[in-house]
Protein backbone atom coordinates (compact mmCIF):
# COMPACT_ATOMS: atom_id res chain seq x y z
CA UNK A 1 0.00 0.00 0.00
CA UNK A 2 1.37 3.40 -0.95
CA UNK A 3 -0.14 6.66 0.21
CA UNK A 4 1.27 10.10 0.85
CA UNK A 5 1.85 12.66 3.54
CA UNK A 6 1.34 16.17 2.35
CA UNK A 7 1.33 19.74 3.42
CA UNK A 8 -1.91 20.47 1.66
CA UNK A 9 -4.06 23.53 1.04
CA UNK A 10 -7.73 23.79 0.63
CA UNK A 11 -8.49 26.41 -2.02
CA UNK A 12 -11.59 28.48 -2.77
CA UNK A 13 -12.10 26.21 -9.09
CA UNK A 14 -16.30 26.69 -16.88
CA UNK A 15 -19.67 26.26 -17.62
CA UNK A 16 -21.62 28.18 -20.22
CA UNK A 17 -23.83 31.00 -19.06
CA UNK A 18 -26.90 29.77 -17.24
CA UNK A 19 -30.47 31.00 -17.74
CA UNK A 20 -30.58 31.37 -13.94
CA UNK A 21 -29.69 34.91 -12.90
CA UNK A 22 -26.20 35.10 -11.44
CA UNK A 23 -27.57 36.85 -8.36
CA UNK A 24 -29.13 33.51 -7.40
CA UNK A 25 -25.88 31.59 -7.79
CA UNK A 26 -22.94 31.36 -5.44
CA UNK A 27 -20.18 33.82 -6.22
CA UNK A 28 -17.92 32.22 -8.78
CA UNK A 29 -14.56 31.68 -7.19
CA UNK A 30 -12.49 31.24 -10.36
CA UNK A 31 -12.81 32.37 -13.97
CA UNK A 32 -11.56 29.07 -15.39
CA UNK A 33 -10.13 25.77 -14.27
CA UNK A 34 -6.51 24.67 -14.38
CA UNK A 35 -7.11 21.85 -16.86
CA UNK A 36 -4.08 19.77 -15.88
CA UNK A 37 -4.92 19.95 -12.19
CA UNK A 38 -8.62 19.30 -12.88
CA UNK A 39 -7.85 16.20 -14.96
CA UNK A 40 -5.63 14.87 -12.17
CA UNK A 41 -8.12 15.56 -9.39
CA UNK A 42 -11.40 14.52 -11.03
CA UNK A 43 -10.76 11.13 -12.59
CA UNK A 44 -13.81 9.03 -13.57
CA UNK A 45 -14.05 5.49 -12.25
CA UNK A 46 -14.88 3.58 -15.42
CA UNK A 47 -15.14 0.31 -13.48
CA UNK A 48 -17.88 1.56 -11.13
CA UNK A 49 -21.30 -0.04 -10.74
CA UNK A 50 -24.01 2.58 -11.17
CA UNK A 51 -27.56 2.31 -9.87
CA UNK A 52 -28.48 5.44 -11.83
CA UNK A 53 -26.52 7.15 -14.59
CA UNK A 54 -26.84 10.80 -15.58
CA UNK A 55 -29.95 11.18 -13.44
CA UNK A 56 -31.38 14.44 -12.20
CA UNK A 57 -31.84 14.71 -8.44
CA UNK A 58 -35.12 16.41 -7.62
CA UNK A 59 -36.07 18.18 -4.43
CA UNK A 60 -39.47 17.83 -2.78
CA UNK A 61 -40.67 21.01 -4.52
CA UNK A 62 -39.69 19.71 -7.97
CA UNK A 63 -36.44 21.60 -8.52
CA UNK A 64 -33.09 19.99 -9.40
CA UNK A 65 -29.63 19.91 -7.86
CA UNK A 66 -26.77 21.25 -9.95
CA UNK A 67 -23.14 22.27 -9.76
CA UNK A 68 -21.35 25.24 -11.31
CA UNK A 69 -17.80 24.06 -11.80
CA UNK A 70 -16.39 27.58 -11.42
CA UNK A 71 -17.89 28.06 -7.96
CA UNK A 72 -15.05 26.22 -6.18
CA UNK A 73 -11.31 26.09 -6.67
CA UNK A 74 -9.08 25.64 -9.72
CA UNK A 75 -9.64 21.85 -9.62
CA UNK A 76 -13.47 22.17 -9.31
CA UNK A 77 -13.21 21.09 -5.67
CA UNK A 78 -15.14 22.82 -2.86
CA UNK A 79 -18.06 23.61 -5.17
CA UNK A 80 -21.44 24.07 -3.43
CA UNK A 81 -24.45 21.95 -4.40
CA UNK A 82 -27.01 24.41 -5.73
CA UNK A 83 -30.72 24.18 -6.58
CA UNK A 84 -32.49 25.52 -9.68
CA UNK A 85 -35.44 24.80 -11.96
CA UNK A 86 -34.87 21.50 -13.76
CA UNK A 87 -33.22 21.75 -17.20
CA UNK A 88 -32.42 25.43 -16.67
CA UNK A 89 -28.68 25.03 -15.96
CA UNK A 90 -25.76 22.83 -16.84
CA UNK A 91 -24.41 20.47 -14.22
CA UNK A 92 -27.71 18.73 -13.33
CA UNK A 93 -26.53 15.18 -14.17
CA UNK A 94 -25.50 12.74 -11.44
CA UNK A 95 -24.26 9.14 -11.26
CA UNK A 96 -25.27 7.01 -8.28
CA UNK A 97 -22.39 4.58 -7.68
CA UNK A 98 -22.91 1.53 -5.48
CA UNK A 99 -19.52 -0.14 -5.94
CA UNK A 100 -16.14 0.81 -7.32
CA UNK A 101 -12.81 2.41 -6.60
CA UNK A 102 -14.31 4.90 -4.14
CA UNK A 103 -17.14 2.79 -2.68
CA UNK A 104 -16.40 -0.57 -1.07
CA UNK A 105 -19.23 -0.42 1.49
CA UNK A 106 -22.27 -2.57 0.80
CA UNK A 107 -25.62 -0.75 0.99
CA UNK A 108 -24.08 2.65 0.32
CA UNK A 109 -23.81 5.08 -2.57
CA UNK A 110 -21.56 7.78 -3.96
CA UNK A 111 -23.24 10.70 -5.68
CA UNK A 112 -21.00 11.89 -8.52
CA UNK A 113 -21.42 14.89 -10.79
CA UNK A 114 -21.31 13.98 -14.48
CA UNK A 115 -20.04 17.51 -15.14
CA UNK A 116 -17.01 17.48 -12.86
CA UNK A 117 -16.65 13.85 -11.64
CA UNK A 118 -16.53 15.18 -8.06
CA UNK A 119 -18.50 13.54 -5.23
CA UNK A 120 -21.05 14.74 -2.68
CA UNK A 121 -18.98 15.40 0.44
CA UNK A 122 -19.79 16.38 4.02
CA UNK A 123 -16.99 18.09 5.93
CA UNK A 124 -18.02 19.10 9.47
CA UNK A 125 -14.68 20.88 9.99
CA UNK A 126 -15.73 23.66 7.66
CA UNK A 127 -17.74 26.70 8.71
CA UNK A 128 -21.47 26.30 9.19
CA UNK A 129 -23.25 26.84 5.89
CA UNK A 130 -20.23 25.63 3.90
CA UNK A 131 -19.97 21.98 4.94
CA UNK A 132 -21.86 20.38 2.04
CA UNK A 133 -19.64 20.50 -1.04
CA UNK A 134 -18.41 18.52 -4.01
CA UNK A 135 -14.87 17.21 -3.64
CA UNK A 136 -12.54 14.78 -5.44
CA UNK A 137 -13.89 11.27 -4.97
CA UNK A 138 -11.83 9.46 -2.37
CA UNK A 139 -11.35 12.61 -0.31
CA UNK A 140 -7.94 13.82 -1.50
CA UNK A 141 -7.69 17.12 -3.36
CA UNK A 142 -5.28 15.70 -5.93
CA UNK A 143 -7.58 12.77 -6.79
CA UNK A 144 -5.37 10.15 -5.16
CA UNK A 145 -7.84 9.07 -2.46
CA UNK A 146 -9.55 5.69 -2.19
CA UNK A 147 -12.64 5.54 0.08
CA UNK A 148 -13.90 8.06 2.64
CA UNK A 149 -17.08 7.82 4.67
CA UNK A 150 -17.65 11.57 4.26
CA UNK A 151 -18.76 10.74 0.70
CA UNK A 152 -20.81 7.58 1.35
CA UNK A 153 -24.54 7.57 2.06
CA UNK A 154 -26.88 4.68 3.00
CA UNK A 155 -28.81 3.50 -0.09
CA UNK A 156 -31.58 0.92 -0.49
CA UNK A 157 -31.55 0.87 -4.30
CA UNK A 158 -34.76 2.84 -4.77
CA UNK A 159 -35.28 6.11 -6.66
CA UNK A 160 -36.72 7.74 -3.52
CA UNK A 161 -37.90 9.80 -1.91
CA UNK A 162 -34.74 9.34 0.14
CA UNK A 163 -32.38 11.35 2.30
CA UNK A 164 -28.64 11.99 2.08
CA UNK A 165 -27.18 11.18 5.48
CA UNK A 166 -23.38 10.88 5.28
CA UNK A 167 -21.71 7.89 6.90
CA UNK A 168 -19.42 10.19 8.91
CA UNK A 169 -22.48 11.72 10.62
CA UNK A 170 -25.63 9.63 10.28
CA UNK A 171 -27.57 12.02 12.52
CA UNK A 172 -27.24 14.81 9.94
CA UNK A 173 -29.06 15.07 6.61
CA UNK A 174 -28.52 17.21 3.53
CA UNK A 175 -31.20 19.88 3.56
CA UNK A 176 -32.42 22.34 0.92
CA UNK A 177 -32.13 25.87 2.20
CA UNK A 178 -33.26 28.32 -0.46
CA UNK A 179 -31.11 27.78 -3.55
CA UNK A 180 -28.40 25.67 -1.95
CA UNK A 181 -28.01 22.34 -0.18
CA UNK A 182 -26.87 22.61 3.42
CA UNK A 183 -27.03 20.22 6.38
CA UNK A 184 -29.26 19.91 9.43
CA UNK A 185 -30.22 17.33 12.03
CA UNK A 186 -32.23 14.57 10.38
CA UNK A 187 -35.98 15.13 10.76
CA UNK A 188 -38.43 12.60 9.28
CA UNK A 189 -41.05 15.34 8.88
CA UNK A 190 -38.80 17.76 7.01
CA UNK A 191 -39.53 17.50 3.28
CA UNK A 192 -36.53 19.70 2.54
CA UNK A 193 -34.45 16.59 3.34
CA UNK A 194 -36.16 14.38 0.74
CA UNK A 195 -34.79 13.84 -2.77
CA UNK A 196 -35.76 11.70 -5.78
CA UNK A 197 -33.70 10.28 -8.63
CA UNK A 198 -35.34 11.01 -11.99
CA UNK A 199 -34.94 8.52 -14.83
CA UNK A 200 -34.46 4.79 -15.31
CA UNK A 201 -31.81 2.83 -13.39
CA UNK A 202 -28.44 2.28 -15.05
CA UNK A 203 -27.79 -1.07 -16.72
CA UNK A 204 -24.66 -1.88 -14.73
CA UNK A 205 -20.92 -1.40 -14.43
CA UNK A 206 -19.18 1.34 -16.29
CA UNK A 207 -22.30 2.87 -17.82
CA UNK A 208 -23.14 6.54 -17.91
CA UNK A 209 -22.26 9.80 -19.53
CA UNK A 210 -18.61 10.88 -19.61
CA UNK A 211 -17.78 13.99 -17.66
CA UNK A 212 -18.02 17.24 -19.58
CA UNK A 213 -14.74 19.14 -19.29
CA UNK A 214 -13.61 22.52 -20.50
CA UNK A 215 -10.17 23.63 -21.59
CA UNK A 216 -8.56 25.94 -19.10
CA UNK A 217 -4.98 26.97 -18.61
CA UNK A 218 -4.78 29.41 -15.74
CA UNK A 219 -5.83 29.58 -12.13
CA UNK A 220 -6.86 32.47 -9.93
CA UNK A 221 -6.47 33.20 -6.31
CA UNK A 222 -9.24 32.60 -3.79
CA UNK A 223 -9.70 32.03 -0.10
CA UNK A 224 -7.55 29.29 1.36
CA UNK A 225 -5.76 27.96 4.41
CA UNK A 226 -2.89 25.54 4.77
CA UNK A 227 -2.38 22.40 6.78
CA UNK A 228 0.50 20.21 7.74
CA UNK A 229 -1.24 16.89 8.02
CA UNK A 230 -0.84 13.18 7.69
CA UNK A 231 -3.16 12.51 4.79
CA UNK A 232 -3.32 8.73 4.73
CA UNK A 233 -5.64 6.99 2.31
CA UNK A 234 -7.41 4.39 4.41
CA UNK A 235 -7.63 0.97 2.82
CA UNK A 236 -10.49 -1.43 3.46
CA UNK A 237 -9.17 -4.62 5.12
CA UNK A 238 -10.50 -6.61 2.20
CA UNK A 239 -8.54 -4.52 -0.27
CA UNK A 240 -5.16 -4.37 1.42
CA UNK A 241 -3.41 -4.93 -1.90
CA UNK A 242 -4.81 -1.76 -3.44
CA UNK A 243 -2.23 0.94 -4.07
CA UNK A 244 -2.27 4.67 -4.62
CA UNK A 245 0.48 6.22 -6.73
CA UNK A 246 2.55 8.88 -5.01
CA UNK A 247 4.45 11.75 -6.62
CA UNK A 248 8.23 11.52 -6.47
CA UNK A 249 10.01 12.67 -3.36
CA UNK A 250 11.29 16.20 -3.27
CA UNK A 251 14.84 16.74 -4.46
CA UNK A 252 16.86 18.30 -1.67
CA UNK A 253 20.24 19.87 -1.26
CA UNK A 254 20.90 19.75 2.44
CA UNK A 255 24.61 20.32 1.94
CA UNK A 256 23.79 23.84 0.74
CA UNK A 257 21.89 24.58 3.92
CA UNK A 258 18.46 23.49 2.81
CA UNK A 259 15.93 25.16 0.54
CA UNK A 260 14.72 28.62 1.62
CA UNK A 261 11.03 29.40 1.83
CA UNK A 262 10.47 31.60 -1.25
CA UNK A 263 9.27 35.18 -0.81
CA UNK A 264 8.67 35.83 -4.50
CA UNK A 265 7.13 33.97 -7.44
CA UNK A 266 9.17 30.88 -8.33
CA UNK A 267 8.31 27.71 -10.28
CA UNK A 268 6.75 24.93 -8.20
CA UNK A 269 6.54 21.24 -8.93
CA UNK A 270 2.85 20.43 -8.78
CA UNK A 271 -0.32 21.88 -10.31
CA UNK A 272 -0.27 25.65 -10.11
CA UNK A 273 2.93 26.40 -12.01
CA UNK A 274 4.26 29.36 -10.03
CA UNK A 275 4.18 30.09 -6.32
CA UNK A 276 1.97 33.05 -5.35
CA UNK A 277 3.52 34.66 -2.24
CA UNK A 278 0.37 36.59 -1.29
CA UNK A 279 -1.67 33.39 -1.33
CA UNK A 280 1.01 31.60 0.69
CA UNK A 281 1.11 34.39 3.27
CA UNK A 282 -2.67 34.32 3.67
CA UNK A 283 -2.78 30.57 4.08
CA UNK A 284 -0.09 30.15 6.75
CA UNK A 285 -1.12 31.69 10.01
CA UNK A 286 0.66 30.74 13.18
CA UNK A 287 -1.50 29.71 16.14
CA UNK A 288 0.08 31.85 18.86
CA UNK A 289 -2.33 30.39 21.42
CA UNK A 290 -0.99 26.87 20.95
CA UNK A 291 0.87 24.87 23.58
CA UNK A 292 4.09 23.56 22.09
CA UNK A 293 5.83 20.60 23.66
CA UNK A 294 8.75 21.23 21.32
CA UNK A 295 9.60 24.12 19.00
CA UNK A 296 11.77 23.90 15.89
CA UNK A 297 13.04 20.37 16.39
CA UNK A 298 14.15 17.71 13.92
CA UNK A 299 12.27 14.42 13.70
CA UNK A 300 14.28 11.32 12.92
CA UNK A 301 12.62 8.38 11.16
CA UNK A 302 13.28 4.76 12.16
CA UNK A 303 15.75 4.46 9.25
CA UNK A 304 17.92 7.24 10.73
CA UNK A 305 16.95 9.94 8.24
CA UNK A 306 15.17 13.19 9.10
CA UNK A 307 11.89 14.63 7.83
CA UNK A 308 12.45 17.40 5.28
CA UNK A 309 10.10 19.91 3.60
CA UNK A 310 10.90 21.44 0.19
CA UNK A 311 8.57 24.49 -0.09
CA UNK A 312 8.88 24.46 -3.91
CA UNK A 313 7.70 20.83 -4.24
CA UNK A 314 3.99 21.62 -3.98
CA UNK A 315 1.52 23.95 -5.64
CA UNK A 316 1.17 27.73 -5.76
CA UNK A 317 0.12 27.95 -2.09
CA UNK A 318 2.71 25.44 -0.87
CA UNK A 319 0.05 22.76 -0.80
CA UNK A 320 0.53 19.06 -1.65
CA UNK A 321 4.15 19.03 -0.55
CA UNK A 322 5.45 15.52 0.13
CA UNK A 323 7.48 14.98 3.31
CA UNK A 324 10.91 13.81 2.22
CA UNK A 325 13.54 11.86 4.15
CA UNK A 326 17.17 13.08 4.06
CA UNK A 327 20.39 12.71 5.98
CA UNK A 328 19.97 14.74 9.16
CA UNK A 329 21.72 18.12 8.79
CA UNK A 330 19.70 20.46 10.99
CA UNK A 331 18.48 22.69 8.15
CA UNK A 332 15.36 24.85 8.62
CA UNK A 333 13.53 22.48 6.28
CA UNK A 334 13.89 19.76 8.92
CA UNK A 335 12.34 21.73 11.77
CA UNK A 336 8.89 21.08 13.24
CA UNK A 337 6.74 22.23 16.16
CA UNK A 338 4.96 19.61 18.28
CA UNK A 339 1.63 21.13 19.33
CA UNK A 340 -0.30 19.49 22.16
CA UNK A 341 -3.14 22.00 22.53
CA UNK A 342 -4.51 24.96 20.64
CA UNK A 343 -6.90 26.11 17.98
CA UNK A 344 -6.37 22.96 15.91
CA UNK A 345 -5.77 20.40 18.64
CA UNK A 346 -8.40 19.98 21.33
CA UNK A 347 -7.73 16.30 22.03
CA UNK A 348 -5.86 15.11 25.12
CA UNK A 349 -2.73 13.00 24.69
CA UNK A 350 -2.33 13.95 21.05
CA UNK A 351 0.02 16.04 18.94
CA UNK A 352 -0.21 18.13 15.81
CA UNK A 353 3.04 18.16 13.80
CA UNK A 354 3.62 21.56 12.17
CA UNK A 355 6.42 22.62 9.85
CA UNK A 356 8.45 25.41 11.45
CA UNK A 357 9.58 26.59 8.03
CA UNK A 358 6.14 27.98 7.29
CA UNK A 359 3.25 27.86 9.67
CA UNK A 360 0.14 25.88 8.98
CA UNK A 361 -3.41 25.53 10.18
CA UNK A 362 -6.38 23.36 9.36
CA UNK A 363 -8.58 23.52 6.33
CA UNK A 364 -10.52 26.71 5.60
CA UNK A 365 -12.31 27.82 8.75
CA UNK A 366 -11.47 24.41 10.24
CA UNK A 367 -10.70 23.60 13.84
CA UNK A 368 -9.62 20.10 14.83
CA UNK A 369 -9.26 17.20 12.41
CA UNK A 370 -8.32 13.83 13.90
CA UNK A 371 -6.65 12.86 10.64
CA UNK A 372 -3.95 15.36 11.64
CA UNK A 373 -3.51 14.20 15.22
CA UNK A 374 -1.17 11.45 16.41
CA UNK A 375 -0.91 9.94 19.90
CA UNK A 376 1.52 11.77 22.21
CA UNK A 377 1.89 11.66 25.97
CA UNK A 378 5.27 13.33 26.26
CA UNK A 379 8.85 12.24 25.82
CA UNK A 380 10.79 12.20 22.58
CA UNK A 381 9.24 9.19 20.84
CA UNK A 382 6.36 9.32 18.38
CA UNK A 383 4.41 6.75 16.41
CA UNK A 384 2.63 8.48 13.54
CA UNK A 385 -0.68 6.65 13.86
CA UNK A 386 -3.34 9.19 12.78
CA UNK A 387 -6.24 9.00 15.18
CA UNK A 388 -8.67 8.81 12.26
CA UNK A 389 -7.11 5.46 11.30
CA UNK A 390 -7.77 3.86 14.73
CA UNK A 391 -4.27 2.36 14.90
CA UNK A 392 -4.78 0.48 11.62
CA UNK A 393 -2.60 2.60 9.35
CA UNK A 394 0.68 4.24 10.35
CA UNK A 395 3.07 6.66 8.69
CA UNK A 396 6.40 4.97 8.07
CA UNK A 397 9.77 5.42 6.37
CA UNK A 398 9.53 4.99 2.61
CA UNK A 399 11.91 5.33 -0.31
CA UNK A 400 13.16 8.88 0.19
CA UNK A 401 9.87 10.01 1.68
CA UNK A 402 7.24 9.19 4.25
CA UNK A 403 4.72 6.55 3.28
CA UNK A 404 1.98 4.54 4.98
CA UNK A 405 1.62 0.92 6.01
CA UNK A 406 -0.36 -1.19 8.49
CA UNK A 407 0.63 -0.39 12.07
CA UNK A 408 3.14 -2.95 13.34
CA UNK A 409 2.90 -2.17 17.09
CA UNK A 410 6.36 -3.67 17.58
CA UNK A 411 8.53 -0.56 18.00
CA UNK A 412 9.76 -0.59 14.41
CA UNK A 413 7.74 2.49 13.44
CA UNK A 414 8.88 4.85 16.19
CA UNK A 415 10.11 8.33 15.21
CA UNK A 416 12.43 10.28 17.50
CA UNK A 417 12.33 13.98 18.35
CA UNK A 418 15.89 15.29 18.31
CA UNK A 419 16.40 17.89 21.01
Amino acid sequence: MRSSIFIFLSLQSFVTASPIELSRLFRRAVTELNQEAFDEAQQPDNTATKAFSGTQIKTSDGRCLFVDELSGDFRANLTPIQVAECDSTNGQGWDIITAGKHNNVQGSMLVVSTLTNACFNFDPRRASGNQVILFSCGGRADGGGAVTDSQLFPFDGSSGPLSFSPNNDLQSCFTVKGDVVDVAACDAGNTDQLFTFDGAPASGSGSGNPAQTSAATTQTEAEATATFTATVTAQDPGQASATTASPPAATTDVAAGGIPNPTEAVPVSRAGGVLVPTAVAESQERDDTATRAFTSVSIQAPNGQCLFIDPTAGDFRENLIPVSLVACAGTPNEKFDIITAGKHNNAENSALIVSSLFYAKTEAEGETNNGQLVPFTGGTSLVFAPESERNATCIVSGDGRLDSAPCANDGSQVFTILT
